[in-house]
C-alpha cells in the first residue's frame, strides 16, 4: 500500500509517517513535562516547520537548474521536493539551541525530538524495504487499438508508470513534464496508464493539449491502482528492469522532483533492454 485513503481523502504513507512522528514527539514531550519541565508542544511544532523549510531549501539548492527558469515553483510544495538530511541537521541544531536557552525545556524537548526522529527513521526504512520488495503487477490493460496487452510485456527495461486521468488537474499540469522526460530519456520506457476513461476522451484531450505520448494504455476498471495500493491520482511508479519497485510518487511531479526520482536509474550511453517490450500496433489516430 502506497497511500492511505479515507473516502475522497488520500495521503502518501511517507507523509503520514512524518505527521505521526510529530504527534508522537508531542505526546512524549508532554508526558515528560508532566513529571517536571515545560510543555514543548509549541516548540516542537516550530521545529517541525523549521525542519521542513530546511529540507525544502536543501532540495531547491540541489536541483536549482530545474527551478531557475521558473522561480515561483520554489514555493509550490505539491511536487514533494524535500531533502531529509538538511532538515534533520537543522532540527537537531535548533533543538540544542532551544534547550540551551530554556533549561526547563531540555528534558521534554530532548525526549520528544529523539522519539519522533527514531520513529520516523525506523518507519521510513521499513516502508522503503516494503516498497523495494514489491513487484510489477500482472495486470491486463488495453492499448489505443483496443487490444489486450499485459503489463509484463514491457518488463525487461526500466519502467516509469504514470496513473492519470483527464479530469485530474495535477495530472494535466504534470503531463508536459513527463512528455519532455520521455523524449529526453530514450533508455527508459514511460507508460501512461489512463484510469477508467474512454479512448475517445483521452484522444481528444491529447490532441487539444498538443501532447505527443508513446505507450498510452487504458485501465478501464482501475485495477492497477488497486494492485499497487494507490487510488489517488496522479501516482507515478518507478520499476527496475527486473520488475522491482524502486520508488513511487503521489501527486504532481515537477521537473526537479522527476529528475530526483529518475536518479533511481543508471544512465547508460545507449538504450539497454534485456527483453525489449513487444512492439504493439499503433492506429492512425495517433495515440500509441
Amino acid at each position: 500500500m502506497l497511500t492511505f485513503t479515507l473516502g475522497t481523502f488520500a495521503i502518501a504513507l511517507n507523509h503520514l509517517l512524518l505527521i505521526s512522528a510529530l504527534g508522537l514527539a508531542t505526546l512524549v514531550g508532554w508526558r515528560v513535562a508532566k513529571r517536571g519541565g515545560e510543555n514543548p508542544e509549541s516548540v516542537l511544532f516550530g521545529l517541525f516547520m523549521l525542519g521542513l523549510l530546511a529540507a525544502r531549501t536543501g532540495f531547491v539548492v540541489a536541483y536549482w537548474p530545474h527551478y531557475r527558469g521558473d522561480p515561483w515553483q520554489i514555493i509550490d510544495l505539491r511536487d514533494g521536493g524535500f531533502l531529509a538530511w538538511p532538515g534533520v541537521i537543522v532540527l537537531l541544531l535548533a533543538t540544542v539551541a532551544w534547550g540551551w536557552r530554556r533549561p526547563p525545556l531540555r528534558k521534554p524537548l530532548g525526549y520528544g525530538v529523539a522519539s519522533g526522529l527514531l520513529f520516523w527513521l525506523l518507519a521510513s526504512l521499513s516502508l522503503n524495504l516494503y516498497e523495494q520488495g514489491t513487484r510489477l503487477p500482472e495486470i491486463a490493460l488495453h492499448n489505443a487499438a483496443g487490444e489486450t496487452v499485459q503489463l509484463a510485456d514491457y518488463q525487461g527495461g526500466p519502467l516509469v508508470i504514470n496513473l492519470w486521468a483527464t479530469w485530474c488537474p495535477s495530472c494535466r499540469r504534470e503531463m508536459p513534464v513527463l512528455e519532455n522526460a520521455q523524449q529526453q530519456r530514450p533508455d527508459l520506457t514511460f507508460l501512461f496508464v489512463n484510469q477508467a476513461e474512454s479512448m475517445q476522451s483521452v484522444s481528444t484531450f491529447l490532441a487539444t493539449q498538443g501532447l505527443s505520448l508513446s505507450n498510452v494504455l487504458f485501465d478501464r476498471g482501475g485495477r492497477l491502482g488497486q494492485a499497487i495500493g494507490s487510488m489517488a491520482l496522479p501516482t507515478t511508479l518507478f520499476y527496475s528492469a527486473e520488475g522491482r519497485l524502486l520508488g513511487s510518487h503521489l501527486g504532481e511531479l515537477s521537473e526537479a522532483s522527476l529528475a530526483r526520482a529518475l536518479e533511481n536509474f543508471d544512465t547508460p550511453s545507449t538504450p539497454i533492454q534485456a527483453t525489449p517490450p513487444r512492439k504493439l500496433p499503433c492506429p492512425a489516430s495517433a495515440i500509441c
